[in-house]
Formats: C-alpha cells, structure tokens, sequence
C-alpha cells in the first residue's frame, strides 16, 4: 500500500518571504498562469513549496528581458527546474533575446553619439530621416 507524503502548502505571505517577491507580483504571477495556486479551507491561497523556485526563475526570466507572454509560452519545465539547464531547447529563446537586446544597445550608441555630437558642435548634425 503505497501512502503519500503531505505536501508542504505556503501561504503566498510566506512565499513572498521566501523569494523576495513581492505579494502583488506573486498574484500577477498566479492569475498568468505561471503558478498554480489553490485555496485552503479559510479562503487563503496556498501555493505547493515548489513556487519559491517556480518564482525565482520567473525572476531571473524576467530580469533577462522576457515577458510574461513568452515565458508563459516555454516549457514546464523551464519554471520547474532552477536554472533551467535540463531545457535545451530555450538556447534558441535565450539567443534571440540577446540578439534583440544587442540591437537595442546599437541604437542607443547611435542615439549616444547623435546627442554627443549635439552638444559638441552646438548644432543639429546631418542625420537620416526618421522612419
């Protein structure tokens, strides 16, 4: 007879404590569909322990630039395993999201060097019409 384990159920007061997210994230989170919650007895609701390292890596997902659109669209397990190394396919993810983010910093040089210039000649510097 095989008997199951009770699973430790955290309060999302407690999980916030636990990953330093903040409770209004950890609802934003919860009603993407990136966590799963459910509700206790008393109406509160109570997240399995595996959230504090589901939240985490939604954490570092998001500081990386991804949205919670794209990272709703990755694997599971992309949000069950804490740096995600078991996900070989997001190599392709994470490239293109570099990729974009480098092309984001060429045009800030460029917006850079255009208002160095700026100040340096005290006059508006030939430029391409903006698209």
């Amino acid at each position: 007879m095989s008997q199951t384990l009770p699973t430790t159920m955290l309060k999302i007061g407690a999980l916030a404590q636990a990953t330093g997210a903040s409770v209004r994230s950890i609802r934003h989170y919860d009603r993407h569909g990136l966590l799963a919650s459910t509700r206790a007895e008393n109406g509160y609701r109570v997240f399995q322990a595996v959230a504090i390292t589901q939240v985490k890596q939604l954490q570092r997902l998001i500081a990386a630039g991804f949205s919670l659109e794209e990272i709703r669209s990755f694997p599971d397990c992309m949000l069950l395993i804490e740096g995600a190394k078991a996900c070989a396919n997001m190599t392709d993810a994470r490239r293109k999201r570099l990729a974009m983010i480098e092309r984001q910093i060429d045009a800030l040089e460029n917006q850079r060097q255009r208002l160095r210039a700026m100040l340096i000649s005290g006059s508006e510097p030939d430029q391409p019409p903006l698209a």
